[in-house]
């Protein structure tokens, strides 16, 4: 039975009582039963049962109503009555799949691509960020004809297969020989905690020249494969044609290769060649060597780095980047799936913070897109989708596309430009930032705190777990912002008067809470999060009446 007021519910009675099937204990006990251990909760402890939401707004069972930072997937409010409308009348007429012609689909596509660069104009639809980055992928090894690719530290790209061979933030956890030879990690370019910070003359630049050593050591060390060669008895001029279990016949089409021969004796084969020429004795197989040289189908990386603690590359980064990686034969991947739509308010997308001359090859959007709706997009230029075509191997997505997805796709853009939502982002974000930097001069201690109590959702991230996650509704207002700021004043004030903060190396507080990580300090206690399992790490230890408290997060 529904708890709440009627005033709170805003609904009739009757869809009221269908708000809340089960209580509290019997949702959590059949959630126990049915899902899958690893899908984890917010606030393990004492889940918090949302069965309503409005705006920037959730509501629980008994009514209670939480400020919600966390959701960046309620793009434009949560149940924004302009998207349900759009999706219940194009469900009044039909939906389907995408062979069917619709001009839902194409109006939507014209309208999304008239966001991006020019360049940026072939879409392609899908149903969630994993699966756009998993296509992602495929369009970039078909295009190249490579197969590596270089990631940053403390990525994710998202849960299939594909995405987690190429996601540190997971793959870490799998252990130390967890990382798959075809990946190269490149360093998160973090002016605050990183390699190269605020203090260095061109952090972009060298940052960047990580990614070319990257590419560069890979393609000198190459990997090693034995491969089986057989000849073609058609070919007059002896055609060697190679397979084996990582590349496939695609080693002959496009990867450079040296070919061991019996006396020793090397033969380079150009990389753009179509078959490796041997003058071998007539043999229908033979045994070789193949020393395979690595080429790199693609750099990866969000626009502004999420789970990897909000990171800002610096100006220029991505263009030398781009650079490198172009020169290698590989596409640069922008990864908008957390970051785009308008978030970053300047501009529309987070990329296009490095300036009107950058241009990614593809890029891959998700999360906000259908405000809550499952669906995503992969954007490319017409040079990689004419590559992928021409492989014979239709794409098709049964969902991706269809007539309802689009509706709600252009109601969501319609949206954020009726409401000036990306100026909103703009005007409240400037003020939340100036808020933040004042409590950063008022309070030494910086740590993970939880605002659950205060009816606030707020995550932390990062590879410390210590940085404030604010990814609310683009609705967020301005009084929102100083809400959340004064219930973090409060906790921090109280936090302080209630400890001592001791430090290893008997630095004053305010000079060790503030410090940055040096760039080779590994030596961090560990202790665990209760919401999703990860390890975190705490510089400081907290004390009470002076006597030593065992490391934990601070939880509020």
């Amino acid at each position: 039975m529904c708890k709440l007021e009627p005033r709170d519910c805003g609904c009739p009675e009757s869809e009221r009582s269908a708000m809340e099937l089960y209580s509290k204990a019997e949702t959590l006990e059949l959630r126990r039963k049915h899902i899958g251990p690893s899908c984890k909760v917010f606030f393990a402890k004492d889940p918090i049962k949302i069965v309503r939401a409005r705006g920037q707004y959730m509501f629980d069972e008994n009514g209670e109503k939480y400020l919600d930072c966390i959701n960046n997937v309620a793009h434009v409010g949560h149940s924004h009555p302009d998207v349900i409308k759009a999706a219940v009348k194009q469900m009044e007429l039909l939906n389907t799949n995408s062979r069917f012609l619709h001009d839902n689909l194409v109006q939507y596509a014209q309208r999304l691509t008239a966001t991006l660069p020019e360049q940026l104009s072939v879409c392609y639809f899908v149903n969630s960020g994993s699966e756009a980055n998993d296509l992602a992928l495929r369009l970039a090894r078909h295009y190249s004809g490579h197969q590596d690719v270089i990631t940053l530290d403390h990525a994710y790209h998202g849960h299939v297969t594909s995405l987690i061979d190429i996601s540190p933030y997971k793959f870490n956890q799998l252990g130390k020989d967890s990382k798959k030879e075809f990946v190269h990690v490149a360093p998160s370019p973090d002016t605050y905690r990183g390699k190269y910070r605020e203090d260095h003359p061109d952090p972009a630049s060298a940052y960047a020249d990580d990614v070319r050593k990257i590419i560069e050591e890979a393609e000198k060390n190459g990997r090693k494969e034995d491969c089986i060669a057989h000849l073609d008895p058609a070919d007059d001029q002896g055609g060697l044609h190679t397979k084996n279990s990582v590349g496939g016949s695609q080693l002959n089409s496009r990867f450079g290769l040296y070919l061991q021969r019996d006396l020793g004796e090397k033969e380079k084969h150009n990389a753009e060649e179509k078959k490796c020429k041997l003058h071998v004795p007539v043999l229908s197989e033979l045994l070789i060597l193949i020393h395979d040289r690595i080429d790199i189908a693609a750099f990866i990386a969000e626009s502004m780095q999420s789970c990897g603690g909000q990171i800002i590359p610096p100006a220029g980064y991505f263009q030398k980047v781009a650079e490198s990686v172009h020169k290698a034969g590989g596409v640069f991947i922008a990864d908008e799936v957390q970051v785009g739509f308008g978030r970053v308010g300047k501009c529309f997308w987070g990329f296009q913070l490095q300036g009107e001359d950058f241009v990614p090859d593809i890029v891959t959007m998700g999360k906000p897109i259908g405000n809550g709706h499952p669906m995503s997009c992969v954007v490319t230029t017409r040079e990689v989708a004419e590559a992928f075509g021409a492989s014979g191997l239709e794409y098709f997505n049964t969902f991706g596309g269809n007539p309802v997805s689009c509706a709600i796709g252009l109601a969501v853009l319609d949206v954020i430009e009726k409401e000036d939502l990306q100026g909103n982002a703009t005007r409240v974000g400037n003020y939340l930032t100036q808020l933040l930097k004042e409590q950063k001069e008022k309070h030494p201690l910086v740590g993970d705190v939880r605002l659950k109590e205060q009816k606030i959702l707020l995550s932390a991230d990062g590879p410390y777990r210590n940085i404030l996650k604010f990814k609310p509704p683009m609705c967020f207002s301005m009084e929102d912002a100083k809400f959340v700021v004064n219930q973090i004043d409060e906790l921090l004030t109280d936090l302080e008067e209630a400890t001592v903060i001791k430090t290893r190396n008997g630095l004053p507080t305010s000079v060790q809470c503030k410090r940055k990580v040096p760039a080779d300090e590994s030596s961090h206690s560990e202790c665990i999060s209760h919401i999703n399992g990860n390890a975190c790490r705490q510089e400081n230890v907290f004390c009470a009446e002076s006597h030593t408290v065992s490391c934990k997060r601070i939880r509020t």
